[in-house]
């Protein structure tokens, strides 16, 4: 189990941030593997993250396309998360959100001389997985395997409305993901009037806020259109 990666740095404002959130019935424990500036826990969005030895690893889909298979291996001091594990039967099923942004937009309370670029809206859009399995457990620390919410067992796809072109998602909503600051119309026009910023739930609407070779949490079913009926 690695130690905690160490403290922020605001000269390192464009390293990639990483924070989880398990998210239990009755609370949402959130950590990060290191501290702040200041040795604390990280602040993000108003929210501590305590410090954990996390390592998190392949969260990143397979060029063969299929399904990635993330891992996360969690420090067991104290048998800590053992007593999570015993109340919780295993922590199968737990939803674990993945959060991620610029160390320089963090909260300013993370540096001794504050950030003046600190920007709640700047954000990766936030992954959420399953814990499927407990595939490791010591006195050091416990192992699980996680999988998408779609791959739980008894979940027929698809469960929406399958629609090639039009995104079925709400603007700004967690499944859209995007917290940026105002870019187009409905129509694809460029705006930076907030009260006109309103997406065309396109795919060249997600390609305006994500980027033409970003990845896309474009919420309807492009491909769908290549199938032939039967």
């Amino acid at each position: 189990m690695t130690a905690l990666q160490g403290q922020l740095a605001l000269a390192n404002g464009m390293s990639i941030w990483e924070g989880f959130e398990l998210v239990l019935p009755d609370q949402t424990i959130r950590f990060h593997a290191g501290t702040n500036e200041n040795k604390g826990s990280v602040i993000w969005k108003g929210s501590t993250y305590s410090p954990w030895p996390i390592n998190a690893s392949e969260f990143a889909t397979p060029s063969q396309g299929s399904p990635a298979r993330p891992k996360l291996q969690v420090g067991n001091f104290g048998g800590t998360i053992s007593a999570l594990c015993r109340q919780y039967e295993d922590l199968l099923g737990a939803k674990l959100k993945r959060r991620r942004t610029l160390v320089k937009y963090l909260d300013a309370v993370n540096f001794t001389a504050g950030n003046p670029t600190a920007n709640p809206f700047e954000e990766y859009p936030v992954e959420t997985w399953i814990i499927t399995r407990k595939a490791n457990e010591t006195s050091a620390a416990i192992e699980f395997d996680l999988g998408s919410p779609l791959d739980l067992t008894g979940i027929k796809l698809p469960r929406r409305q399958v629609i090639a072109s039009t995104c079925l998602w709400a603007y700004r909503s967690g499944e859209c993901g995007y917290a940026g600051g105002p870019v187009a119309d409905y129509l694809n026009t460029p705006t930076s009037d907030p009260t006109k910023d309103q997406c065309s739930r396109s795919i060249k609407g997600c390609k305006l806020r994500f980027g033409e070779n970003g990845e896309l949490p474009f919420g309807g079913f492009p491909g769908i259109a290549n199938v032939p009926r039967l």
